[in-house]
């Protein structure tokens, strides 16, 4: 009889949920942000002696935008009672809105940017102090470049072997049109491998913990639960996902100090867009004043500039800082697994669990379990971010 009465009771929420599933189909920003001419753009880009602006072509956009935003603000959110949750929906709406208008505007340059900025942020001051804080540590001792390096079908192996200690299934796909080495789309659940990359061995211990163990984990929990919103995401979902993803590299024993050093050096190039930096000067900033080599410098500039300057990389960063803290102050991270949550929304995912519109986590990041990590250089460095 219970049962019954909850039904009734929560079939706004229900209803209104459905509406937006419906419509966040083909909004999988991920879709449309990769360059499909990387590779030729590359090349031209080395010939030129790093002095040439790339002109990257996109994906076309297979919806209409403004009947879009129209559909998602005219969901009647008044017929939630519950204050936290109506809330919930609001900024989901504002999140989706501003995720369109991304999508809309990508390779239209500053017009982008603007956009980027208002879904995903910039670096603030603290964010740059920690950027800078990490590159003053010494990683000479570790060196990927020396070791084996494994092609795109044997990372396809490695994956396969890695994924059997859970038991949900997706697909991999391989590709020539990936800025990052690896990535999952949410909405399709599939692993795409970029084609061209060579894989040493941590670093396909730090993507299969990474992508694997938090983002297919997190998709999966997600489409357990009763409410759709769990697996289409919640407002600033990326900073604590990204956050839970290198939490697991660092659980999982694969984290290192190149690998934080990375992500400071993310910060930075995003906080170059803010300063006015073209393609070249960003990569001259890393390439020249910090030194890294060129297809590391070209691969950090290009999931940057992409689609005219692309903020949510700086987010990796801030994620695993808060994360590290929420940790190790000992909360439980299951409620942040249960899908593409927020940190900042915990107490509303706990009443939706109390209300019984959600559940916990399904599955669970098995790095969080066993804890293989025995560096304390990197516990000094994460318990030092500001």
């Amino acid at each position: 009889m219970s049962r019954i009465k909850t039904t009734q009771e929560f079939q706004e929420i229900f209803d209104i949920d459905a509406n937006l599933n419906r419509l966040v189909k083909n909004i999988e920003l991920l879709n449309y942000i990769n360059p499909q001419n990387i590779a030729s753009e590359k090349k031209k880009f080395f010939a030129a002696k790093y002095n040439y602006e790339p002109e990257f072509k996109y994906p076309k956009i297979r919806f209409n935008a403004y009947k879009l935003h129209r559909l998602f603000f005219s969901q009647r959110l008044e017929r939630i009672d519950d204050e936290d949750i109506r809330q919930l929906y609001e900024d989901i709406i504002y999140e989706y809105s501003g995720l369109i208008e991304c999508i809309e505007t990508i390779g239209q340059g500053r017009k982008f940017y603007f956009n980027s900025l208002k879904s995903f942020g910039t670096p603030t001051e603290k964010d740059l102090e920690n950027a800078s804080f990490i590159l003053r540590f010494d990683d000479s001792e570790f060196n990927e470049e020396m070791l084996p390096m494994y092609n795109a079908e044997e990372a396809r192996e490695y994956f396969d072997a890695f994924s059997k200690r859970y038991d949900f299934e997706y697909k991999i796909k391989i590709s020539n049109n990936l800025s990052a080495a690896a990535m999952v789309l949410n909405n399709t659940q599939t692993l795409v491998l970029r084609k061209s990359h060579k894989f040493s061995l941590n670093q396909l211990k730090v993507l299969t913990n990474h992508e694997i163990g938090v983002h297919m984990v997190t998709t999966f929990n997600g489409l357990t639960q009763p409410l759709k919103v769990f697996s289409n995401g919640f407002p600033n979902n990326v900073e604590t996902q990204e956050g839970l993803a290198v939490y697991s590299e660092l659980m999982s024993g694969c984290l290192t100090i190149e690998r934080l050093k990375e992500l400071a050096f993310r910060v930075i190039a995003v906080d170059s867009l803010h300063k006015g930096y073209d393609f070249a000067d960003t990569f001259h900033l890393l390439h020249r004043q910090h030194k890294l080599n060129r297809e590391k410098a070209f691969a950090i500039t290009l999931r940057v500039h992409r689609g005219g300057g692309f903020t949510k990389d700086h987010l990796y960063l801030r994620g695993i800082r808060n994360i590290y803290k929420h940790a190790r102050s000992g909360n439980d991270l299951g409620v942040m697994l249960t899908g593409k949550v927020s940190q900042e929304y915990i107490p509303t995912i706990i009443k939706l669990q109390e209300l019984g519109l959600a559940i916990g986590p399904k599955y669970f990041t098995d790095a969080y379990v066993t804890n293989d990590n025995t560096d304390p250089n990197l516990d000094f460095i994460l318990k030092s971010l500001k």
